[in-house]
């Protein structure tokens, strides 16, 4: 099986792209992959050393209100989509699949044109424009989020598969019992992780200072919170003015064993990426969740409305966030063993550890479909 994989711009697109495609060269080392992105995208870089094929093609960001700007996108696009016609020709693909970012419309868009099997997988909630326009053109959708259908368009709808979130493979094999013990945590103890993604997230970085004082030397309680690498000096600098933090506070600036992490814990804090959230409902753990304001169509706040509605999470807006705040969420769940039990068990049941799997067999079924339509 030949396939071409596109998608790019942030790892939220990127890393379900490279689990998609390590998934089809573990299912078959005969499968070929060819990876198409932008020269200067981050996939650029990641695609290469993740072992992959890759070629890029002409692509820019479509804006929604009407702008100067979408006259040289549609350029740009149309260019896009005669590479992306000549690179489907060389390469010959068995499908296309594109998991968002703009790079996957002139791609998906060839494919389609060219009557290749074609699918896209969508990350969030809220689907992003991209994939919004190309779902009347593709053959199969794969949403992460059973409430992401309302938000496709109508006709486009009979076309969606529930699939999830593809999770990185350490997530899912670490060892709980080992990854509290690395961390010196007893069988009571409380573990609070806490993070905004790679980048760090400042008004939690703000807001965790009062927790910080708040839970500072307090017994069966442990809170490790990730700054992120450019907000570390300025984070330590401030919190070394309120309090002089004890043994069972722990603050990084990057967190390398994030899956031993996430494994240990009994709290996640952090924003609400489409991706953290597939690892902490595979794990399945509680979480208070703080949507970034700044995402895209605010996908942040529909992706943590979804765990909130089933129980699994408390979402508190950027916008209503400070130390008290954050305070008394974390109190209501560790001060009842019962909340604590239920959002655990309920974050659980949101998790998907079968996404690859999943993805994979609606690709092969998508092939079959349409080599017997085409005959």
């Amino acid at each position: 099986m030949k396939v071409l994989i596109t998608g790019g711009g942030t790892g939220g697109h990127i890393n379900p792209a490279l689990a998609i495609a390590q998934k089809v060269k573990a299912q078959d080392p005969s499968n070929e992959i060819l990876y198409v992105g932008t020269k200067n995208g981050m996939e650029s870089e990641l695609v290469p050393k993740a072992g992959f094929d890759f070629k890029y093609v002409t692509a820019k960001y479509l804006r929604r209100s009407l702008s100067p700007e979408n006259i040289k996108t549609l350029l740009a696009s149309a260019k896009g989509v005669m590479e992306s016609l000549k690179i489907i020709k060389d390469f010959k693909p068995d499908i296309v699949v594109g998991t968002g970012g703009y790079v996957c419309g002139p791609v998906v868009l060839a494919a389609s044109l060219r009557k290749v099997p074609t699918m896209i997988h969508e990350q969030n909630v809220f689907p992003g424009i991209t994939n919004k326009l190309l779902s009347k053109v593709v053959d199969v959708i794969g949403i992460s989020f059973a409430d992401a259908e309302k938000y496709f368009p109508e006709e486009a709808r009979k076309k969606l598969v529930l699939v999830g979130n593809p999770v990185r493979k350490d997530i899912l094999t670490t060892d709980r019992k080992r990854s509290r013990a690395n961390f010196k945590l007893n069988s009571d103890d409380i573990f609070i992780y806490s993070f905004g993604g790679s980048g760090g997230q400042i008004s939690l970085n703000e807001s965790i200072t009062e927790a910080i004082a708040h839970y500072n030397g307090k017994k069966n309680i442990r809170i490790l919170h990730i700054t992120g690498k450019k907000h570390y000096e300025k984070f330590m600098a401030e919190l070394d003015k309120r309090v002089k933090i004890e043994n069972n506070i722990e603050v990084r600036d990057y967190m390398y064993e994030a899956a031993a992490a996430l494994s240990a814990s009994d709290i996640v804090i952090g924003s609400a990426g489409a991706i953290t959230i597939a690892e902490i409902t595979a794990i399945g753990v509680p979480s208070i969740l703080i949507p970034k304001t700044y995402t895209a169509e605010n996908h942040q706040e529909y992706n943590a409305r979804a765990l909130e509605k089933e129980g699994a999470a408390k979402v508190i807006l950027e916008k209503d966030l400070d130390g008290q705040t954050l305070v008394k969420a974390i109190d209501e769940i560790i001060d009842n063993k019962n909340v604590l039990k239920a959002m655990s068990f309920n974050s659980k049941r949101m998790g998907n550890t079968d996404v690859e799997n999943k993805i994979y067999e609606t690709m092969v079924n998508i092939i079959k479909q349409k080599s017997k339509s085409n005959k």
